[in-house]
């Protein structure tokens, strides 16, 4: 007997390297980025209603209507013609602006949890489509495991990323994606990579410049990350990491960390916990 409610985890995520490639005639960036899960997670609960309602319990931040978890579960109920509601709620532990992509990862377990709620039956590929319509990193999520990405973000080829531990920083500062996508010093003519046997992290993030002139914190989170290995930021957002071989490692570097800096220690996933599910 299917039950009436579920509690899901919404994982984050790193991209360990993001090049923009070009621009499509309609304004969006296309781009490249290796991306794999990391086990720091969103919690949601989906408690199922019989009346077609959809509603948001609680208070995160973000209005309503603009919150994508609402508009995740709206689009798959207008998508499936579902006549069944859920009551979603949310611990949110993903820093909001962090480029972690925890809006996208939420609204992805969103997708996936009211496809099983809700007895659809939609397919991976049918959630993916939706995904791109609420945000670029969403079909990620839905595609479940580690990947190579481009396009805007609906083209996934699956990549396994070796095991590592890494150190995730806040500089408790959000940034606008919007805004950094809209800054004319974007470098948005990166040379494309071909996706080859390379492991670990290479190239570089095309956004980390104009968030750095932006947020100047996030320069100086990275210069002291830098002691470390090869840092940089992640996705569009202000959070910034390095890898580690061992959690020890990882470890010493945390009890080192300036204390105006927040963040966590995580390690690589390949799959989503949520995976086996579609």
């Amino acid at each position: 007997m299917m039950p009436n409610s579920l509690t899901l985890t919404a994982p984050a995520k790193l991209n360990l390297f993001l090049h923009i490639v070009g621009r499509r005639s309609d304004g969006y960036h296309l781009l490249q980025s290796l991306m794999t899960f990391i086990d720091f997670n969103d919690e949601i609960t989906l408690s199922l209603r019989t009346d077609g309602l959809i509603r948001r319990l609680g208070q995160y931040g973000v209005d309503e209507e603009e919150d994508l978890v609402v508009k995740a579960a709206r689009l798959l109920q207008s998508h499936a013609k579902a006549n069944l509601g859920v009551d979603i709620a949310y611990k949110k532990r993903i820093p909001m602006g962090g480029g972690l992509g925890g809006g996208s990862s939420d609204a992805a377990s969103v997708l996936i949890g009211l496809n099983k709620l809700w007895r659809l039956g939609v397919s991976r590929r049918e959630l993916e489509e939706l995904g791109i319509i609420l945000g670029a990193d969403v079909p990620f999520f839905v595609g479940g495991e580690s990947a190579f990405v481009e396009g805007v973000g609906e083209i996934l080829h699956p990549f396994h990323v070796p095991p590592r531990w890494f150190l995730v920083l806040n500089p408790g500062i959000g940034v606008s994606t919007a805004e950094v996508f809209r800054d004319p010093e974007l470098t948005r003519d990166s040379q494309p990579v071909k996706m080859s046997n390379f492991s670990g992290i290479i190239g570089r993030n095309d956004l980390q410049p104009v968030v750095v002139k932006r947020i100047p914190e996030v320069g100086l989170l990275l210069d002291w990350l830098r002691q470390w290995g090869d840092a940089r930021m992640s996705g569009s957002g202000t959070c910034c990491f390095v890898a580690f071989d061992s959690q020890e490692e990882a470890y010493q570097a945390w009890l080192a960390k300036p204390v105006q800096f927040d963040g966590f220690i995580a390690r690589s996933m390949n799959y989503h916990p949520l995976r086996e599910w579609l």
